[in-house]
Parts: C-alpha cells; sequence; structure tokens
C-alpha cells in the first residue's frame, strides 16, 4: 500500500498540470501516452491556481428525457450529491481532501444541455468538491462559484434534458479514465490522472526537470546563444540528475 500525507498531496497543487505530466513521465514511463486529457477543454477561470483531489464520477445525457420516473430521479440525484460530500462533510478539516468531480457525457453529440451552472457549481463547491472535468456543457459564466474550476467540453445556454445516469463508475472524458477515488490534478491545461505511488515522487523528479530546463533556458536567454551553446546546454542537462 502506498503511504502519503494529505500534506503531501496537496503539495503538489503549486505546479501547473503540465509540470505533473512532466514529472510522472520520469516517474511512471509507461504512463506517457495515457491518463490524461488529450482534447481541447473550455477553461471556467484561467487564473484559478491548480487543483488536486478525489475523483467523484458520474455519467449523464441531456438530448433526451430521462426514461424513469420523477421522484427516482429525484432520488438518484439526492444519492449523488451524497456521494460527493462523502469522505469530505465528516472530515474535521474539509479542505484537506478535496474532490474533483469527473462526469462523462454518454449523448453521441455531448454538450446538449448543461449540467453546470450556478447552482451545481455553488452546490458541489459548498459539499468540498474543488473542481469539475467533463465532456458536456457548461452555461452561467459569469454567476458559478467563485473558486470553482470547471473544465468543459463547450459553452451552452440550455440544460435541456440534463439527468444523472449513473455514478462512481469507471468514466472517460476526453480520453481520461477515471474511476472512483482516482487522484486527480487539474488546472487550465487540462486534467490528469495521478498514480498514489507517484504522490511522494514526483516532488523531486519535478525539481530534477527544472534543473535540466534551467540550463537550456538559460542558455537559450543568453545574450550570445548560439547552436553551439545550445548543444552545449543539452548535453550539461543531461548530466545532471
Amino acid at each position: 500500500m502506498t503511504h502519503y500525507t494529505e500534506e503531501d498531496l496537496l503539495t503538489l497543487q503549486q505546479w501547473d498540470t503540465p509540470t505533473i505530466c512532466n514529472g510522472l513521465e520520469i516517474i511512471c514511463p509507461e504512463r506517457r501516452a495515457y491518463g490524461f486529457t488529450t482534447e481541447p477543454l473550455v477553461c471556467l477561470d484561467p487564473s484559478l491556481p491548480p487543483v488536486i483531489g478525489y475523483a467523484r464520477t458520474a455519467t449523464i445525457r441531456a438530448a433526451v428525457p430521462s426514461t424513469g420516473n420523477e421522484a427516482d430521479d429525484k432520488t438518484l440525484r439526492l444519492n449523488y450529491y451524497e456521494y460527493v460530500a462523502k469522505g469530505v462533510k465528516d472530515n474535521p478539516q474539509p479542505d484537506s481532501s478535496p474532490s474533483i468531480v469527473v462526469i462523462e457525457d454518454l449523448d453521441s453529440t455531448p454538450g446538449f444541455g448543461a449540467f453546470w451552472g450556478e447552482v451545481n457549481t455553488n452546490i458541489h463547491l459548498g459539499l468540498g468538491a474543488k473542481g469539475c472535468v467533463t465532456n458536456g456543457s457548461m452555461r452561467d459564466l459569469t454567476d458559478s462559484a467563485a473558486g470553482f474550476q470547471l473544465l468543459a467540453g463547450q459553452v451552452g445556454p440550455s440544460h435541456a434534458y440534463v439527468h444523472l445516469v449513473d455514478f462512481a463508475s469507471t468514466v472517460t472524458v476526453n480520453n481520461m479514465t477515471v474511476s472512483d477515488g482516482d487522484i486527480i490534478h487539474m488546472d487550465q491545461h487540462g486534467a490528469v490522472v495521478v498514480p498514489p505511488e507517484a504522490v511522494i515522487a514526483l516532488p523531486g523528479a519535478i525539481e530534477l526537470i527544472s534543473k535540466r530546463e534551467a540550463v537550456i533556458i538559460g542558455a537559450a536567454q543568453s545574450t550570445d546563444f548560439s547552436f553551439e551553446k545550445l548543444r552545449d546546454a543539452m548535453a550539461g542537462a543531461t548530466e545532471i540528475h
């Protein structure tokens, strides 16, 4: 079992998601081509810092009405909200264990109707979620909860027939497959699944990458930069361990 503290986890928020991906390439080279979003997403607030948290997953549809009855749909929605809050509401320090919601829109044309807007961003933020990644749509851009990060497939004006289909299942959003409880790191660039065994090792890997990049960037920014200096800098960077 991998052991890390909540402090270890939250330390990873100091780096953007591309930097986390860089570190994972060293620690988990086999994950170089999967485990992250690979298609464009619209960011609700690019000024927000990176977020890390435990995945709460769900699936939705919006193009057609629910096949269930109103009472069952309401119960499903309440059970989902309880699921989002699980593990956070009973924590004496709820901010130490944030969740990130990952919702897959199952419609043939994802984003037909928006699940995310003013109401759901406020509900989820209140329940301990810090953000969401979805291939569906979002709306109410100026009225959404401040501090809640949202990456969506598109922006749209209506919620249409949006309804929950399931939750706590494995979902795939923009080629990133996520299961309940996975660690997700997200920012304006996209999102990535962080394996538990990588949490403690990532800061060291990122420090190594930063040292190597600093040699090349420093050379590139020098007034006498040339191909020869680039070649020497690249050779020198590989010697940093």
